[in-house]
């Protein structure tokens, strides 16, 4: 079977420290309804400036990983209003569901393995899913570009 390989920019590895610290008196919550908006590293301010100009890139989402999932940033207009909240929803339970199943595989095990990067290629799109211990980035977008 031979690898395909492709000019698509490759989302970033998810990182281990955190790329967003939170505003003073947050408490470690993000709470985007109340206006209250992380403060990103300059490199996550370069990664999705630099994702986000990628002619074949259809947007991206940055989110908060918990119950229920919520959406720190997004950019394009296909993650706007109530199809961003969809695929927010989406993403969340594909990462819980693909970790469950890593889990279950290695039950028993110390040191189990985890999510690091996925990739979900459809008919017309695809869907890159890097996870964090606190946060998802998603990046849709058009391979035929």
């Amino acid at each position: 079977m031979a690898l395909r390989t492709s000019a698509v920019p490759s989302a970033p590895a998810p990182a281990r420290t955190s790329f967003i610290s939170q505003p003073s008196g947050s408490g470690g919550h993000v709470a985007t309804s109340t206006g209250s908006t992380p403060v990103m590293s300059p490199e996550l301010e370069s990664t999705l400036a630099m994702l986000s100009s990628h002619r074949s890139v259809l947007g991206y989402m940055l989110l908060s990983r918990g119950h229920p999932v919520s959406i720190i940033r997004h950019s394009g207009v296909i993650f706007e209003g109530e199809q961003g909240r969809r695929y927010a929803s989406v993403v969340g339970r594909i990462v819980e569901s693909v970790q469950g199943g890593l889990e279950e595989v290695h039950a028993g095990e110390t040191d189990g393995d985890e999510v690091r990067f996925m990739r979900i290629r459809t008919k017309r799109h695809e869907l890159m899913i890097s996870p964090d211990d606190r946060y998802l980035l998603a990046v849709l977008h058009d391979p035929a570009t």
